[in-house]
């Protein structure tokens, strides 16, 4: 019994979710972003590296390559087309870490609901949108050793 009443008098632990949302860690790993370099051009260079380094196989990359009329990237190649199924994805993050120039980050936002299963099959437009502001400002504090006029990439 004092226990029960011990607990009646103590404030709630429990959260009304969608109206008062508990604080994520720095470190949480959702929805997925390609970024893009100051001047516009792309940071994914068509490696494939965060596709090999997926442990579900859920990223699909098909690379092609840069040309002069058509400059997509600063290497020779870029990801003509980039698409990750979030449904088979597991938020592991190895894709963000095996990346060379940092083009993939995991951001913060955990609602991924929506009407269909094709909706979940997220294409290169829809992860180039811009990062949201928290994002960009962890993405700024790190260092950006790859740039692109940095030495050995065509311009």
């Amino acid at each position: 019994m004092k226990t029960t009443l011990g607990e009646f008098f103590s404030p709630p632990v429990t959260l009304e979710y969608p109206e008062s949302k508990s604080p994520r860690s720095e470190r949480y790993r959702g929805r997925h972003y390609l970024r893009r370099y100051d001047n516009g051009l792309e940071r994914c260079i068509g490696c494939e590296l965060c596709a090999a380094a997926c442990p579900v196989g859920c990223i699909l990359v098909i690379a092609a390559e840069n040309t002069d009329e058509n400059r997509v990237s600063p290497g020779e190649r870029y990801a003509k087309t980039y698409e990750i199924n979030m449904l088979r994805c597991i938020f592991c993050g190895y894709c963000e870490e095996a990346c060379p120039v940092q083009a993939i980050v995991l951001g913060p936002e955990y609602e991924l609901s929506d009407t269909s299963r094709e909706k979940f099959i997220y294409t290169k437009e829809k992860l180039l949108e811009p990062l949201p502001p928290d994002v960009q400002a962890r993405m700024d504090k790190k260092d950006e050793p790859h740039s692109p006029d940095a030495p050995g990439t065509s311009p």
